[in-house]
């Protein structure tokens, strides 16, 4: 039997067929126009949603036991250990000038000279005298002894004998006293040359050559500051007097200061340190500060002085700290930042700062577990120095931290560490966000999720 279909239905199921294969086709092509990295893209997100998320990339350190000194930080001054103000201990026309302005003098080196022929004349003339009354003095003393012959045979009244011995005693004592006159005079003749009592660095003349000197004046005619060795002034919390004193009577306290940076002209001075800064070890090449500014000048010293009382309207007591200072780095009226080192804890569990977060349940950090997944742990913080931070409780050293990437991490996520992800990329294996090395490890997660999937 023959059907005989209609022709608009004929057309309808054509139309039908054909619609129809244009939309297989159009999906067929737009799967082949994928690539490869895209559909491991797209299968990895697929396979991360049907599994609860996939590894979040984080940077790891582990955890460190080793050496930690305690330190104080604080500001202090640096202060000349001696100031001596040069003053004129006689009045003469200044006629030497021995130094130049800022030089650096030894004990003993003679900085002015006076004019000493008005000394020199005023010391003969005393010796003089002196001679005139030795002469006089002996003959008294030779009268006496005559009149005292006479006394005792009874030839001279004894009145006579006492007035002639007072003389002779009243002669005596004039003999002493041209002698102190000659050893004054002696002494105005040396002061005319005026001697450096300390070693040190000179500073600004008051006065010049030809000038009229004055004894005692109110300006001194230079003044003197010993450099080496110099104090370093500063004030710590009257709280750490107690462990300060306790650990001073084991050994000497070392303290560290450190100056400010030098700026070249035209340069950005560097910004204000907020953490103290150990000194650099032997033999390192200074670094160079931001804005190309010179290291800033740092030293060593022992701490040589305790104040007697805590100062009750800051609270702070004040110490010192003497420093060799033989290369000059410390000037007298430089603010430092300094460190001081109460006492080294051998055994610290350290972490580096950025690895510590907070939260309102306290401080903690992620800790990474065998299975790579991450436990949060809250820590108790004793102290932070510089860029690293001292942990009481706990962590354990070996123990493996998050140091970067904690925002995008729960308790228990699974990470992946950086550097392993790197090893997966084409290559020299830099870092792990590399877009090589990126597109083949999202391929491959993504071809073997699908997999799974299938």
């Amino acid at each position: 039997m023959v059907i005989q279909l209609q022709r608009p239905a004929i057309l309808l199921i054509l139309l039908g067929l054909l619609v129809t294969g244009c939309n297989r086709g159009s999906a067929q092509t737009k799967q082949g126009d994928q690539t490869p990295a895209t559909a491991g893209a797209q299968a990895g997100r697929g396979g991360r949603a049907a599994g609860g998320g996939g590894p979040v990339p984080v940077t790891t350190t582990h955890v460190l036991q080793k050496a930690v000194p305690v330190t104080i930080p604080a500001v202090g001054t640096a202060e000349a250990i001696a100031t001596v103000q040069i003053r004129a201990q006689v009045t003469g026309q200044l006629s030497q000038v021995n130094f130049s302005e800022g030089q650096e003098v030894k004990k003993g080196q003679v900085l002015f000279s006076l004019d000493a022929r008005p000394f020199e004349a005023s010391l003969q003339q005393a010796q003089a005298v002196l001679s005139r009354d030795t002469a006089t003095a002996n003959n008294a003393q030779a009268q006496n002894a005559r009149y005292e012959d006479l006394f005792k045979r009874g030839l001279i009244p004894r009145d006579q004998y006492e007035t002639q011995r007072a003389s002779a005693q009243s002669l005596q004592a004039t003999l002493d006293a041209d002698r102190a006159a000659v050893e004054t005079a002696k002494l105005n003749v040396s002061y005319t040359r005026i001697a450096a009592p300390i070693s040190g660095r000179t500073g600004a003349l008051a006065v010049h050559m030809g000038d009229l000197v004055r004894a005692n004046d109110t300006t001194p005619l230079v003044v003197i500051n010993q450099l080496a060795p110099i104090y370093v002034t500063f004030a710590v919390p009257g709280r750490y007097l107690g462990d300060i004193r306790r650990y001073q009577a084991q050994k000497a306290l070392q303290v560290t200061a450190k100056g400010q940076a030098s700026v070249p002209p035209g340069a950005q001075p560097p910004p204000p340190q907020t953490t103290p800064l150990a000194a650099p070890p032997a033999g390192a090449q200074p670094a160079v500060e931001p804005g190309g500014a010179e290291p800033a000048p740092t030293a060593t010293g022992t701490v040589t002085f305790i104040d007697n009382a805590v100062d009750p309207s800051t609270g702070t007591i004040k110490l010192k700290g003497t420093f060799p200072n033989a290369d000059h780095r410390l000037w007298p009226g430089l603010f430092v930042q300094v460190t001081l080192n109460v006492v080294t804890d051998p055994d610290a569990i350290v972490v580096p700062a950025i690895a510590v977060q907070a939260s309102q349940m306290g401080q903690f950090v992620y800790v990474v577990k065998a299975d790579t997944t991450v436990e949060m742990r809250t820590v108790s913080v004793e102290r932070q120095q510089g860029e690293e931070i001292v942990i009481a409780k706990g962590l354990s050293a070996g123990e493996e931290v998050v140091t970067d990437g904690q925002l995008r991490l729960t308790p228990g996520a699974r990470i992946m560490r950086l550097g392993e992800g790197a090893r997966g990329g084409r290559g020299n294996g830099k870092s792990g966000t590399g877009q090589e090395g990126g597109r083949q490890s999202g391929a491959s997660a993504g071809n073997g999720e699908r997999g799974n999937g299938r």
